[in-house]
Order: structure tokens, then sequence, then C-alpha cells
């Protein structure tokens, strides 16, 4: 194939969390709103995110995000996220990356100080707010889903483990909520191999057991995600801290705490009376690294009580790229992929 057959990347991390940011090399998609493009690639193009999470360019434990078109006047652009279960309609990590690779790509114009603008998910608006220091972005603050309980402390039994008590909380994507210190867990960077197969058999006895319905989109399919709870220790007033990790697939923890798992936290804790409005919620990783949920409003839905939130960190450049997609290399499957492919030679 032609050299012109490429894509341009920025390849950035937040909290170890590596996002594939994907800015150019994408013909335009079809689709009247951003969920609908992204609906379009999961059925007719999902070659894009085949090539760029498995060998030889990526590796499952990545993300990919293409920035796309926004279809929303008040937005700047749009996002698809791409992981290796699927398609969320929303990510934490993943919006703080392409949030960031948007300001250094020129695609949103970065401004010293304070900057807000809106980003299109597919989930639909998100409001972000960078702040930037002698061109540096040091932070990046984006607004999380509505969150809520959908299950409180319910028990099931789990062949290679006992009984295990777990919640579950949708912020995006539902979340089962486990005690780590209840399945023997310290939360080390030692522990995570045994912490992702202990998460794999209670999610796979879920499922088994479990469907859960969303009260707005309804069936959003099996549940995909696990949070482990570390104790939570009040650092002020108005601010907390606990140590967390999150499985999203089998062998795959996160390495930052997750943005959706924090805004599910924050569900939690005020289902538990523990928190209200203004309050913080520091998640630290087993890595160390951390978000910070904040509880911004309560709202009533679907009869749940649903947590605001927004989620802090600060995402980094790892690399900019210009990859060659090369069909005729037997290691490259372009199924998928051919047709989106822009040849900027034509």
């Amino acid at each position: 194939m032609s050299d012109a057959l490429s894509l341009e990347l920025i390849d950035t991390h937040a909290g170890g969390d590596v996002s594939r940011i994907v800015v150019g090399g994408i013909k335009p998609l079809p689709g009247a709103t951003v969920r609908e493009q992204m609906e379009y690639l999961q059925a007719d193009a999902d070659g894009l995110r085949r090539l760029l999470l498995f060998e030889p360019y990526g590796m499952p434990e990545m993300s990919v995000d293409l920035i796309v078109p926004a279809s929303h006047p008040e937005a700047e652009a749009g996002y698809i996220i791409m992981e290796v279960m699927g398609y969320p309609i929303y990510s934490g990590s993943n919006t703080l990356c392409t949030a960031m690779a948007a300001l250094e790509s020129g695609i949103v114009e970065k401004h010293e100080g304070h900057q807000r603008f809106m980003l299109e998910a597919p989930a639909g608006l998100v409001q972000i707010e960078a702040h930037v220091t002698n061109g540096v972005v040091e932070s990046v603050t984006a607004e999380g889903l509505p969150s809520y309980i959908d299950t409180y402390r319910t028990t099931i039994e789990v062949p290679s483990i006992g009984e295990v008590t777990y919640s579950i909380a949708y912020s995006g994507g539902f979340y089962a909520l486990v005690d780590a210190a209840e399945l023997g867990f310290a939360l080390t960077r030692e522990e995570e191999s045994r912490i992702a197969a202990c998460a794999h058999d209670i999610v796979e006895a879920i499922r088994a057991k479990s469907v859960f319905s969303h009260y707005s989109l309804g069936d959003v399919g099996p549940l995909p995600f696990l949070h482990f709870m570390g104790p939570v220790e009040q650092v002020a007033d108005d601010f907390y801290r606990s140590r967390s990790t999150t499985y999203v697939h089998p062998g795959v923890i996160c390495r930052s705490t997750t943005g959706t798992g924090t805004s599910a936290r924050l569900a939690l804790m005020h289902y538990e009376n523990r928190i209200g409005p203004g309050d913080r919620l520091e998640t630290v990783s087993l890595r160390d690294t951390s978000f910070i949920g904040e509880l911004t409003g309560i709202s009533e839905a679907g009869g749940h009580d649903v947590v605001e939130n927004t989620i802090t960190g600060r995402s980094y450049v790892l690399a900019r790229s210009e990859i060659v997609v090369n069909c005729d290399d037997p290691m490259v499957e372009c199924s998928g992929l051919r047709h989106i492919l822009r040849d900027d030679s034509a």
C-alpha cells in the first residue's frame, strides 16, 4: 500500500492508562451524531479498533480515541472511545486524554489559565475545564456521567472464592463494587495478577446470575467492570482518599483508578450518606497515581438518586507518530478498515 495510507496519532496517558488518540488519516464517517458514527465503526469498521489495540501496533491494555467533527454546535470536537471490550459511550481517563490531545494538537485552541470547552462523546456533551500554565496543560477536569446505585450489598456464591458481597453502580457502564479487604487484598502492585483473576471469577458469576438495565438507556450489555475499594481515609472536612483498582477485561487491570470507577465510588458513598455536594474523593491506584472525583449535585431520575460529578486528573503526551498501514503485511488485518482510511495522495 502507498505510504499515504497512514494514521496520525498522539499517544497519551492519564494515571498510567495509555490512550492512543487518532487525529488524522480517517475519512469522515457516516452518522448525524457522534453516537451514530460510533455505531457505524462498531458495525462496519471495527478494523480500526483491532488494528490499534493488538499486534503489531498495540496491546489490549491500551485504549483508542478517534477525534471526529462534533455534531452539536456547542462542542469543539467529538470523540469515539475504543477499548478491548468494545465501544464505551463514555470513559473518564479517555476523556482526560482526548481533551489534552485536542489542546496539544490545536484542534482546540489553547489559552493560558483556566479555559472551558465542550467535547461530544457518544454519551452526549461533556464539559471540560483545563488549567494551562506557561503553555502546559497541568490538569483537566471532565464532567462525569450521572451515576447511581442499582443494587446495594447483595451476595453471590463464587466457586473459586466463596460468598462475595457486592454493590452495582452505573457511571457510564455498570460496575460491581467490592471491598478489597473482605477479599484479602491490600491493593498493592504485587497483587495485580491475583486481583485480575479474582475479579474475572466474580464478574463471570454475576453475569450468569443477573442482567442490569439503565433507567433510560435500557440494556447496555453484560456487566463489564469490577472496582476494588480500599478503606476510605478522611483527609479534610470535604476531602477523602481511598486506594482503588478497576478490572475491565480478562487479565486486564487498569493502571489508573478510572474516571468512571471514581464516579461509581462517589455514588456509593453518597448512597451510604458518607458524602454530599462539594465533597471530593481521591482514588489512588496500584501505581500510586490518582484521580479526584467531586460530587457536584444530586438529582432524581428513574427512581434513583443520581450523583452529578466531575473527574480531575493530568494527562501526558508520550509520543506523536504517523503509522503506516500496510495491508500486505501478514501481521496486519485490514478487513473492516481499508474503506475508512484516507488516501491523501488521491
